[in-house]
């Protein structure tokens, strides 16, 4: 069922590369033409709009100011701090060149780097566009991590600068940034020679370094009205380092270009998101993760859209309070996740007609499989269509998603649709690297060259990009999203979950061995296995299997208890409370291979009440028997 229009748009894409993102690329400004739409001569590195100069900022900003100057740019709203601001492009330029003028005060230009520590507040979003506009490179890194997760992003960025700010607020209870930072930079080898404090005077008993921390409200008042003239960038200049999880315990920064993330993100607000110049999109995400950068931040503003930005939870004060968002601010185009869906289907349906939801032509979910009883609800309760999209934090904008702005195709509950436009997507075999038939599971994989906007490489280390992405197949360098996916007789596609160690938790990628690393740090703590179990809310949860050093210490439930406490307050520390397992349950040993393979799948099937599959290199059986019963003694 897969539309005849769709379909030849996605095949032109694919065949004439080089017409078709010249065609996109009319999207945004270039201040110097490209030379060269791609340049595939290193495979698998793609360079996109060779030679093309443009800026990020300019595009989001400072293009609009004669058309839509006095338009609102950014509306920004606090259900915890009870404040809401409205910045039109005409100020929002002003903001940001002051961003930029007191960064650039710091020293910071073109190539440094600068780590983003902040709360959801306007100024984290100017920080974004400050650093574009001058060509520095920022690394948002979300707030609840840990001061040892944070640490180890500072030394693999080296940061000139880290923008934090006193705290931010969850829940109605203030959440400390400032000594998270100062713990973190003790902890690094490479700490910033400057620390910028947003202070909200949320803590009076915030700490300052002399000579390293600077207030933001003084250096804005000594700037003044500063203006910063934009610095023109190649279109395959880095523009910001994003780090994401993965099967080792050293995160990837995922190192994002130039013009092709402009291009890519301005022809999803086209082609995607049927978004309008003038109206409002509300993405309820956090800047700490790519879809924030992405559509809460860069997509809307590119496209002459008014964006939302949001602190605070989606049930307080009420369960109404988004749609309450949507109706007063005349939102049409509203992207979420399935597991806050799950989250507000608890609550009493009526928070869901509350409010003149009018203006609201399509809510669009990504973040983890959307199941189809949380889409009819959603959709039956607002009466609007949902568009359920899969991408990553790799890609940057959407891998497989319907496309009403191009053919308004039917969609099935529980798929994203077809493969967007630039997306090569192939399903294949794990064991023979052959492309399966229909419903039939494989790895879903993309041909490179990947398309605009992808990531061009992991920072710092090219070799990495390779052998983590495009090692599926030897014969062949393929890109691997190690997700499963099955395509149906219809031409749509359903993901299944990871092939890897990394799990989904509400979204948010959580790499099991970083896990399991801080889990180790307990001192009573031998070896330990991490898996991600199915949730009904979150999508997935870690779940730890640990082996204690001294079992005579375990000799009650009380004990036990205080030891799983214990265990997850080192993983509050070392990775924040956003990596904390679920369970932690104790055992002898863990189940493992002859030559020493932890049987991780087994694990993960006996937690999920499955069959734990082929177990004809198992080692000891009793392992096994000691997970099911740990799994049985403390449900």
């Amino acid at each position: 069922m897969s539309g005849e229009i769709q379909q030849r748009f996605h095949a032109r894409s694919i065949q004439d590369p080089d017409g078709f993102w010249r065609e996109q690329s009319t999207l945004v400004h270039w201040e110097t033409p490209f030379d060269q739409v791609l340049d595939y001569s290193r495979p698998p590195f793609a360079r996109w709009f060779v030679g093309g100069k443009t800026n990020l900022c300019y595009n989001a900003v400072d293009r609009h100011l004669a058309a839509r100057g006095d338009q609102n740019a950014v509306v920004y709203i606090s259900s915890e701090t009870g404040v809401e601001k409205h910045y039109t492009f005409r100020q929002l330029h002003a903001e940001v060149n002051r961003f930029a003028a007191v960064l650039k005060r710091l020293g910071v230009g073109q190539g440094d780097r600068v780590i983003i520590y902040m709360p959801m507040i306007a100024e984290a979003l100017f920080a974004m566009l400050a650093c574009t506009r001058i060509g520095a490179i920022h690394s948002v890194v979300f707030g609840g991590f840990a001061a040892h997760s944070l640490a180890t992003r500072i030394d693999d960025a080296r940061p000139l600068v880290m923008i934090t700010a006193d705290a931010g607020m969850r829940s109605g209870k203030s959440v400390r940034y400032k000594p998270l930072v100062d713990e973190a930079c003790r902890l690094a080898q490479f700490p910033p020679q400057h620390v910028l404090i947003v202070d909200r005077g949320i803590d009076p008993e915030m700490s300052r370094m002399p000579g390293r921390d600077v207030d933001y409200a003084e250096l804005r008042e000594a700037v003044g009205e500063a203006t910063v003239p934009v610095t023109w960038l190649e279109s395959n200049a880095p523009s910001y380092i994003l780090y994401t999880s993965g099967t080792t315990g050293k995160p990837k920064g995922v190192q994002r270009d130039t013009g092709g993330y402009a291009v890519a993100l301005a022809a999803s607000m086209h082609h995607i998101f049927c978004g309008k110049p003038g109206e409002a999109m509300f993405t309820t995400s956090d800047i700490g993760w790519v879809v924030g950068h992405s559509y809460i931040v860069y997509a809307p503003l590119i496209h002459g859209m008014t964006t939302i930005m949001y602190e605070g939870l989606p049930t307080r004060p009420d369960a109404g309070i988004w749609w309450k968002i949507v109706a007063q601010q005349g939102v049409t185009v509203m992207f979420s996740s399935p597991t806050a869906i799950r989250v507000l289907k608890k609550q009493d349906p009526k928070y869901l007609s509350q409010h003149n939801l009018q203006s609201l032509r399509t809510l669009f979910l990504a973040g983890e499989p959307l199941d189809e009883p949380t889409a009819r609800w959603i959709s039956d309760g607002l009466a609007v269509p949902v568009v359920d999209n899969y991408w990553q934090t790799e890609t940057g904008w959407p891998i497989l998603s319907a496309m009403p702005g191009v053919e308004d195709t039917p969609r099935k509950y529980g798929s994203p649709s077809f493969p967007v436009y630039g997306y090569n997507v192939a399903l294949l075999d794990e064991n023979t690297g052959q492309e399966v038939g229909a419903d039939q599971k494989g790895v879903l994989a993309i041909v490179p060259p990947l398309p605009p906007g992808c990531l061009s490489t992991i920072w710092g280390d090219d070799a990495r990009f390779v052998s983590t992405y495009f090692s599926l197949l030897k014969e062949r360098k393929v890109y691997s999203s190690f997700d499963w996916g099955i395509r149906d007789q219809d031409g749509y596609y359903f993901i299944l979950g990871r092939t890897d160690d990394v799990i989904n938790v509400a979204g948010h990628r959580l790499g099991t061995r970083e896990i399991e690393e801080a889990i180790s740090g307990h001192a009573n703590i031998a070896e330990v296995a991490v898996v991600g179990v199915e949730d009904k809310v979150k999508g997935q949860v870690p779940v730890a299997f640990a082996v204690v050093r001294n079992a005579s210490s375990l000799q009650d439930d009380a004990a036990l208890a205080a030891l799983e406490k214990e265990v997850m307050e080192t993983v509050d520390q070392r990775l924040g409370g956003i990596a904390r397992p679920a369970r932690v349950h104790f055992v002898t040993l863990l189940p493992k291979t002859r030559s020493g393979k932890l049987l991780r799948r087994s694990i993960q099937a006996l937690a999920e009440g499955r069959d734990p599959g082929d177990l004809t290199t198992l080692d000891d059986a009793s392992a096994l028997e000691q997970i099911r019963a740990a799994l049985v003694s403390r449900r």
